[in-house]
């Protein structure tokens, strides 16, 4: 019997949990300045992911989808990707979202329930959040068509968690990336868990990198609480499809420290040993120990950047909350190139009635 195929998932780490390195940097002149980078909106965005937390247990906020123990993951999606490529996110990637333009406040206010927080002029060609699991991945395929098309040496990006992997969006989006040889990078953001079911029940194959194969794409896996493991890896998917080599299919392993939203309760189906396990492995605490270690980092300048951090996010929070309410009749806008008849009679009547003071429950 000839063996017809043969293929091999790769892992790439730098760093074990205590921030010590397993084998040399690459050599790269500007890693020191972007890890130190990288670090700064890391602790950032945990900042902003905690004071939102808050907020939705306040009632000051909607549910909101915390992305507490992936902002390596994140936070290098943010710093690896040019301008002139598009994100195409889900409904955690805050922080790239962030360091690609958007303003802390319009992340908050989309979470308040605003949809002005997903159109935000930062944002530019980037797509807003998708909550749908997995759509995103085709919509990502059909940017980078539209790069392939024009002959433009861009990339699209799109991420998903593990449970997205299994939907049929995700393969399709996959087979027609390798078919058509598609400048886009999927990123599979691994923690672990897809709302209560585990990685072990999700998928019966070694690693989710290795549904690249049967679309004919590059897959590899990297440690997603790594930050030089994130940089090397993503950096070179997106060379690759800027430079017309195809795309990637990135498994980064992680494990998400949170609920799966505000909404959710993850102590009825998870392990606290597990979680406990998961704390050891977090990225934040693992790159702090590595800059320490090269002397890139000291308690002087973390109390400093704790101090404005928060000052930053809390005049994120302030100006949230200062938002003046959409009126009423804007529920309507944005529909139809023309609105029918009977929705302007709507919309008529509903911005009359705001208007008036009159609630919805009014003549009913």
């Amino acid at each position: 019997m000839d063996s017809v195929f043969q293929g091999e998932i790769h892992l790439t780490r730098y760093l074990d949990t205590q921030g010590q390195l397993l084998k040399p940097l690459p050599d790269n002149p500007a890693l020191t300045d972007w890890l130190q980078c990288c670090y700064r909106n890391m602790v950032l965005a945990r900042a902003l992911d905690t004071k939102a937390i808050a907020l939705q247990r306040t009632g000051q906020m909607g549910t909101y989808a915390s992305m507490l123990g992936s902002e390596a993951i994140d936070v290098s999606i943010g710093l690896c990707m040019q301008p002139d490529d598009v994100l195409v996110p889900y409904y955690r990637n805050h922080a790239s979202q962030y360091l690609r333009g958007a303003a802390m406040e319009e992340i908050l206010l989309y979470w308040g329930g605003d949809e002005r927080g997903n159109a935000c002029a930062g944002m530019n060609q980037d797509f807003p959040n998708c909550v749908p699991i997995a759509t995103q991945a085709l919509h990502a395929c059909g940017v980078a068509s539209a790069m392939k098309i024009r002959g433009e040496k861009r990339a699209a990006l799109t991420v998903c968690g593990d449970g997205g992997t299994s939907k049929g969006d995700f393969m399709e989006a996959l087979n027609v990336a390798g078919a058509w040889q598609l400048p886009v990078v999927f990123v599979v953001n691994n923690n672990q868990w897809a709302i209560s079911v585990p990685r072990a029940i999700q998928c019966g194959a070694q690693t989710l990198a290795q549904k690249a194969f049967g679309a004919g794409i590059r897959g590899e896996q990297v440690d997603g609480n790594d930050a030089i493991a994130m940089h090397e890896v993503l950096n070179r998917a997106l060379e690759r499809a800027r430079d017309g080599k195809g795309p990637t299919l990135i498994e980064a392993i992680s494990y998400r420290l949170s609920d799966h939203t505000t909404a959710d309760d993850a102590t009825r189906y998870r392990d606290n040993e597990e979680l406990k396990a998961g704390w050891e492995r977090e990225p934040i605490r693992r790159l702090q120990g590595f800059l320490h270690q090269q002397g890139w980092w000291d308690e002087a300048r973390e109390k400093a950047w704790q101090e404005e951090v928060s000052q930053m996010v809390q005049r994120a929070v302030d100006h949230y909350l200062a938002t003046p309410a959409q009126p009423v009749e804007s529920m309507f806008d944005h529909l139809y190139a023309e609105l029918p008849a009977r929705l302007q009679e709507q919309r008529d009547w509903a911005q009359v009635r705001a208007m008036q003071g009159g609630s919805h429950h009014d003549d009913a």
